[in-house]
């Protein structure tokens, strides 16, 4: 069956349009700061952030003195990047971009980074080659994926029931090393993968829901499912996180895992 990549991206625009992606990314910070401090940025790099969604990453480069480009599919999110950084006095340039179409020359940037962002993009190939390509010879991806084990996927597994119509890669095969190096083998001189973690910390269950269903599919979701179907999916949650949680009193703790990885692109 023909897939039509079109209509996938134009459904992404849309659902990420949807809500206050604030509270999310707010959460996921901390790893932006350890892939920015992996590579080591100095102030005469350039530096594109892809599938950027708010600028979590952007913000970390540019508050290091990098000059930035930021990237993302989705308008709304670009617009939501701009305002932040504009209020935090940056200088950074946001562009309306899909990570499978860089409309960058070759050759331009010496770092490219994607904090839990281009692992979505629906062919991992073209994405991975893509970000290749606008690197200089010997540049930097660096990125943060979201491991097969993770909470994050956990979690998915139990709010996207039922699956959608059309099954794509997984996301989380960019948290598998094996994947990674095969996705980035005639790209890559070389890679280097290290498993990290995010803490999320809540006062209680109900204002991670919250944070969970500020933004994006959960919102679409909650329009569009049957509210019984909507209340299940959000006790089988309660229950993973029962299972999970490393909290007491109430309060909740998740260990969220990532593969943090480095790759080089070959030099000319």
């Amino acid at each position: 069956m023909d897939i039509d990549f079109d209509a996938i991206k134009q459904m992404t625009k849309a659902m990420w349009s949807l809500g206050d992606y604030g509270p999310m990314a707010k959460i996921m910070e901390p790893a932006a700061r350890d892939v920015i401090d992996a590579c080591g940025i100095s102030p005469a790099q350039e530096v594109l952030d892809v599938a950027a969604g708010n600028g979590n990453c952007a913000v970390v480069a540019a508050r290091d003195g990098a000059r930035v480009v930021a990237s993302d599919i989705t308008p709304a999110l670009v617009e939501a990047g701009r305002a932040r950084s504009t209020a935090e006095g940056l200088d950074i340039d946001w562009v309306e971009a899909d990570v499978e179409a860089l409309p960058f020359e070759d050759d331009r940037f010496h770092v490219a980074t994607s904090v839990f962002g281009a692992i979505f993009a629906p062919r991992p190939e073209v994405a991975a080659s893509e970000m290749f390509r606008v690197l200089r010879p010997g540049g930097i991806l660096a990125m943060a994926n979201w491991t097969p084990d993770s909470f994050a996927k956990r979690m998915m597994d139990v709010v996207a029931r039922p699956p959608p119509p059309v099954e794509l890669p997984s996301p989380f095969r960019w948290g598998e090393e094996e994947t990674v190096r095969s996705l980035f083998r005639t790209l890559a001189e070389s890679v280097r993968c290290e498993r990290h973690s995010l803490m999320w910390e809540f006062a209680s269950f109900e204002e991670m829901r919250s944070v969970f269903e500020s933004h994006g599919g959960a919102v679409m979701a909650k329009r569009m499912l049957p509210p019984e179907v909507y209340e299940a999916q959000a006790r089988d949650l309660q229950a993973l996180v029962g299972d999970l949680n490393q909290a007491t009193n109430g309060r909740v703790t998740l260990k969220n895992d990532y593969l943090l990885v480095l790759a080089r692109k070959t030099e000319a």
